[in-house]
């Protein structure tokens, strides 16, 4: 059944509701990329397909604009699948259910997918108006943005022939974005040995739900909650006080989203059950304190549960405790070149026990700035290196230098204003846009990136506002007029 159907404008929100009927977890596009290419032949649309699956089609320009300039719009086709741990949901088979709520669209239980589900369904739109004056455009499609930039760092010089790009992977209404931050991952990797678990235990399940979580580059200024900070602060404590053992802690998800939920098993003698548990609900009712502005959702929840198997051995439980306890999360250095805006931060991402008796950390850390790009990541190095830890970085991508004299973003400018009666903010974003990426393969690209207002990116809180995807659309087609 159609939820979207009745929302302006159609047919941009029609062909949203398409989308979020196709799974399209990053990695596994195959189903989105053959809807796509379907879409073009049906509208009989040039296409094309690289060999790592970014789509690109093609729609001519209207009479009397052919010698234009080509126009790129870019949106990427894979989406965070992040839900809340009671939502039974399959991202590599179910739709997402998108309802309206409110003046928003948002999704049950699980992240919706305007991330950049919104951007594609506004290039769909594109292609088939008929009603729009522009040149000759091209609609590139990017494959795995949320975990690699893969479909960006693989893009081949020579498919794309115009110097114009629009990318609609924005969040923020009325903000034009002209630079973004690089980013990279750092992971430790320690190693544990099993151990019995001492007789006479009692096992108990300690959980850190509720937390708004978020993108970890738009929300890390926000004074969110981390779950595996918030867990392993009370873990730290009361194994400094009672014969406490680990036997699981798995916290995060996404090197992408900032912790929203985190559990841990933990063994200890029976005798001390009560204890751990008046322990507990104290930090409890000391954490709804402190995060009751920020974080009003915040529950942390205990139950008993059987005895597992093993426990980490006593000297990895107290590094791993250590190495969370230090580890930074959140801003490290505010811009000096744009004020208000965050230089650089680092995400405490995940907490996993994986096979092999091994537990992976996970950090993500982002700067506009390459070099402190690299320092902040360094430091994350050496303190997981103090733990014993194994480490490794993934590539990294670049960031998008701003060029304050970008003609298109003048011409964004210009619209908007006309349009809205009020000046854009022009800026540089905290989070990875895949433009920095473009830019090697094409230095002469000239770009912008702009959307609709989005709240809650990778987590299930993630909504879209409808007025502002209006705002967004009629900015996208003044643009297109008036790039020649």
């Amino acid at each position: 059944m159609k939820h979207l159907n009745k929302l302006s404008p159609q047919p941009l929100w029609s062909y949203f509701e398409d989308i979020c009927q196709i799974p399209r977890p990053s990695k596994k596009e195959e189903k989105i990329i053959r809807f796509l290419l379907d879409f073009a032949e049906k509208h009989e649309l040039k296409a094309s397909q690289d060999q790592i699956g970014n789509v690109l089609i093609h729609k001519p320009a209207t009479p009397g604009r052919e010698k234009d300039q080509v126009v790129i719009l870019q949106s990427h086709i894979d989406m965070v699948c992040e839900k809340n741990s009671d939502t039974l949901h399959d991202f590599e088979s179910d739709a997402i259910k998108a309802f309206v709520d409110d003046g928003w669209v948002r999704a049950e239980g699980t992240t919706l997918g305007s991330d950049d589900g919104i951007g594609m369904a506004a290039q769909m739109a594109v292609l088939t108006a008929a009603n729009l004056s522009h040149g000759p455009i091209e609609c590139l499609f990017t494959v795995d943005e949320e975990t690699g930039l893969s479909g960006a760092f693989a893009l081949q010089a020579g498919f794309l022939s115009g110097y114009t790009l629009l990318n609609l992977d924005s969040e923020d209404e009325g903000e034009l974005f002209i630079g973004c931050a690089g980013g990279i991952d750092t992971v430790g990797i320690l190693n544990y040995s099993p151990e019995v678990p001492p007789a006479g235990s009692f096992a108990i399940k300690l959980e850190v739900k509720g937390l708004m979580g978020g993108h970890s580059g738009d929300d890390i200024n926000k004074n969110r909650g981390n779950a595996n900070k918030i867990l392993n602060r009370f873990l730290q404590d009361a194994a400094g006080k009672m014969k406490v053992r680990i036997a699981a802690f798995n916290g995060g998800n996404l090197r992408n989203a900032i912790a929203r939920e985190a559990f841990a098993v933990v063994v200890l003698p029976h005798s001390q059950k009560e204890n751990l548990i008046v322990e507990w609900n104290v930090f409890s009712t000391e954490m709804e304190f402190e995060y009751e502005i920020s974080e009003p959702n915040l529950k942390l929840q205990h139950q008993s549960v059987n005895l597992p198997e093993f426990v980490i051995d006593q000297d990895c439980q107290s590094r791993l405790l250590k190495l969370i306890a230090a580890c930074p999360h959140g801003v490290l250095e505010m811009s000096s070149r744009m004020p208000g805006m965050v230089e650089t931060s680092t995400n405490l991402a995940s907490v996993k026990f994986t096979e092999n008796n091994q537990i992976a950390v996970t950090t993500s850390q982002r700067s506009e700035i390459d070099s402190r790009k690299y320092m902040a990541a360094t430091m994350i190095e050496s303190l997981m290196l103090l733990a014993g830890a194994q480490v490794a970085h993934s590539d990294g991508y670049p960031g998008w230098i701003p060029n304050p004299d970008s003609a298109v973003a003048k011409i964004a400018a210009k619209s908007y204003k006309k349009l809205f009666g009020n000046e854009p903010l022009i800026k540089s974003i905290h989070a990875g846009l895949e433009c920095g990426l473009f830019l090697e393969k094409y230095p002469e690209l000239d770009m912008v990136s702009f959307g609709p207002t989005i709240r809650g990116a990778h987590s299930p809180d993630e909504r879209i506002s409808i007025v502002t995807v209006d705002k967004f659309w009629k900015l996208l087609v003044d643009v297109l007029e008036n790039i020649h």
